[in-house]
């Protein structure tokens, strides 16, 4: 059903499908125009569309070319219409984005898509990445660091046995107390990193208060899971502090002991307002995604909440990109900090990329021509809005589709019901904006599918960044008109 207060952009994007007979009209389409426009490429493992005439294909390359710009940004660039805007970065707008609607497309960018297709063609080259891996010989074990005999009991009953790169780098640093800096890809182990070291130093000095910073809830819940699976039965205790749920609920947990508070930055500056949360009793901090935080314009925060802390402070900084910005935070508040770059690359060798040529008409039906092939198990679908990831959602559920959405307008509840479900396999297609590109840690996505075009280069790679995680392959194909 169709909300009455669509915003301008919604309007203007309205389905090109009348709402009477949809589910026979999409059902005849798929028939229709399988047989008329596309054929399959059995060669092809990703099932790709492909279109009968060779001169379509040719049109689109040359539309592509003269779109993007040849400039000097190894990340890519905007298309040659378009200017980037520059975002705001105060806090109370950052802290309306955070807090209320948090789709795909950010305020100030919603006219502007990265269409470098370049940048969405690769093929993986798995061998080698596995081949790098073997290479790489742990220096430490986690039964040879230096941590409480529970706490690595703990860790290798949940499945953990040889240290990642990151973890293997990271670990000792933060257990000496040094402020560090680790840059690496999605999937490499960095919650495990700073975690087993914290938890090891409270369990040492039980006055000891540590925060730990996320972008999003989303990625907030998932570290105060983790948090609890190391923790277990060494009487160590978290609040979870994030915005979209109630207040007074966190406030409440405020009066039982706790070591960790885990949170997103305006949640916790709130906390800190309400002189519920006493910024002055905490001398460990954890920044992950940090790029990400100041890409939503969470930097007077983060630099408020580091300069109330009592000194000296140790700071733990992760980052999957480094920008000026990033540069800047870490020169002004870390100190002789050790660094540790494990990224060789952008995107993980093991991701396979390829385009999918298809009108904006014919984008439902190749998709479930798609979803009908029984290697896409388990699919992670990116939509630009909240409306066209309902839309979508609705339409995949008449062709009798398993699937489950997220966006900003979602629920907590909700959201945490359709992400549980996603992990679980007791859906195989999840739908979402952006708000699920970074930090969530989904196991075994074997395709990301970016039915809209990502705002930037760097959401992109955040968006792939979702599958080929832990060593295994995935696959990531990108609509494109």
């Amino acid at each position: 059903m169709f909300t009455k207060n669509r915003s301008r952009r919604d309007r203007d994007n309205k389905p090109s499908y009348k709402r009477e007979g949809l589910k026979e009209g999409i059902k005849n389409s798929v028939k229709n125009n399988a047989k008329k426009n596309m054929k399959w490429d059995a060669k092809e493992s990703v099932g790709r569309a492909t279109f009968k005439k060779d001169s379509e294909y040719k049109k689109k390359e040359n539309l592509s070319k003269k779109s993007s710009f040849a400039g000097s940004r190894s990340s890519g660039g905007f298309s040659s219409n378009a200017k980037p805007e520059k975002r705001s970065e105060s806090r109370d707008g950052a802290r309306r984005n955070f807090r209320g609607s948090r789709s795909g497309g950010r305020r100030g960018k919603k006219n502007f898509v990265f269409n470098d297709i370049t940048k969405f063609i690769n093929k993986s080259s798995i061998k080698f990445a596995r081949k790098v891996e073997d290479i790489y010989m742990p220096e430490n074990t986690f039964q040879s660091f230096k941590i409480d005999e529970r706490l690595k009991s703990n860790i290798l009953e949940n499945g953990y046995i040889s240290p990642t790169i990151i973890q293997d780098k990271s670990i000792p640093s933060i257990l000496e107390g040094k402020d560090f800096v680790g840059i690496a890809n999605t999937g490499t182990g960095k919650t495990a990193a700073f975690l087993i070291p914290l938890i090891d130093k409270v369990l040492k000095n039980k006055k000891e208060m540590v925060i730990i910073l996320a972008p999003t809830r989303e990625l907030a819940v998932q570290i105060n899971d983790e948090f609890k699976i190391f923790s277990k039965g060494l009487k160590l205790w978290s609040i979870l502090a994030v915005g979209g749920m109630p207040i007074y609920n966190q406030i409440k947990d405020f009066r039982y002991d706790h070591n960790f508070i885990i949170g997103t930055p305006g949640r916790i500056k709130d906390l800190i307002d309400r002189k519920v949360m006493n910024i002055k009793e905490f001398k460990t901090i954890v920044l992950d995604e940090s790029d990400r935080m100041l890409d939503m314009g969470f930097v007077d925060d983060m630099k408020y909440l580091m300069k109330e802390m009592s000194q000296p402070r140790h700071v733990v900084f992760f980052s999957a990109t480094v920008s000026p910005a990033v540069n800047k935070i870490i020169k002004e508040f870390l100190v002789d900090p050790v660094s540790v770059t494990v990224k060789t690359r952008d995107t993980a060798e093991s991701i396979d990329q390829d385009v999918i040529y298809a009108m904006a008409k014919q984008k439902t039906n190749v998709l479930h021509e798609l979803l009908e092939n029984p290697e896409f198990e388990k699919v992670l679908i990116f939509v630009k809005t909240k409306l066209g990831v309902d839309r979508l959602m609705k339409n995949l559920k008449e062709l009798n589709h398993s699937v489950i959405a997220i966006h900003g307008d979602k629920r907590p509840r909700e959201r945490n019901f359709a992400i549980k479900s996603f992990k679980e396999n007791h859906v195989s297609i999840l739908i979402a904006t952006d708000v699920a590109a970074r930090g969530l840690d989904i196991p075994n996505v074997s395709h990301v599918i970016n039915y809209d075009l990502p705002a930037t280069y760097e959401d992109y790679i955040h968006r792939i960044g979702r599958t080929g995680r832990a060593g295994k392959t995935g696959k990531a194909l990108t609509f494109v008109e």
